[in-house]
């Protein structure tokens, strides 16, 4: 197996540190640079051409959502996955990453459990938010919302329902799996059920379907 090869991106030395002994413990993972600021890290990032690049917001000099524009906007011919990593819980942060093309948005209090699950979540293509916004976001995207006409939860199985109701409480597949007594690969394979079943690209738009269509609201599963 390929070790995913990772950026790290963060002007705080010792967050560094401690996210690179974090991740090379991973068996399938391997820190491969580090950059301080976002401008040392977009050119770090074109000539290693990582999977994952993992960047803080606020740095000297270009951010991270910037840098996060740079390397995975809509107009990057060669995207890079980037998962934002910060300290601060701000609406706006959450909404310009994702706009800019983040493959997740974390809260370093999370802890390092979650961050390594939204890197392995990148690298399949999924998008993973701290549970602590999830919510919060989904409200503003659901109000806000201005998609086409999905088909409703009956098109789903009763596990597809409840897999997209978890999802729209922020919880991750290792939790989900706990929940429904089910194993994780089952539910991922609920989730590429729902993905194809209704033309949905990852977990955030999971969510905001099932708040859209009031699955959210449902009771949990039993």
């Amino acid at each position: 197996m390929t070790a995913t090869r990772i950026v790290l991106v963060d002007d705080q030395e010792g967050i560094r540190t401690a996210f690179r002994l974090i991740l090379d413990a991973q068996p399938d993972m391997t820190v491969v640079g580090e950059a301080a600021d976002g401008t040392t890290a977009l050119e770090l990032a074109r000539h290693l051409r990582p999977d994952v690049v993992l960047a803080d917001v606020r740095m000297p000099g270009m951010d991270g959502l910037q840098l996060t524009r740079e390397l995975a906007g809509p107009h990057v011919a060669h995207p890079v996955r980037v998962v934002v990593v910060t300290t601060f819980d701000l609406d706006d942060y959450v909404y310009a990453a994702l706009r800019h093309g983040a493959s997740g948005f974390l809260l370093k209090r999370s802890g390092p459990n979650l961050m390594i699950e939204a890197i392995r979540a990148a690298m399949a293509g999924d998008t993973l938010i701290s549970p602590q916004v999830t919510v919060r976001l989904l409200r503003h995207l659901t109000a806000a919302a201005r998609t086409p006409r999905r088909p409703g939860p009956d098109v789903l199985t009763s596990r597809e329902r409840d897999v997209a109701r978890l999802v729209a409480t922020g919880m991750s597949n290792a939790e989900i799996a706990h929940e429904l007594h089910i194993s994780v690969g089952t539910v991922k394979g609920h989730l590429a059920g729902i993905h194809a079943r209704l033309q949905l690209r990852n977990r955030v738009e999971i969510a905001v379907w099932a708040h859209e269509t009031g699955l959210a609201g449902g009771h949990r599963p039993t």
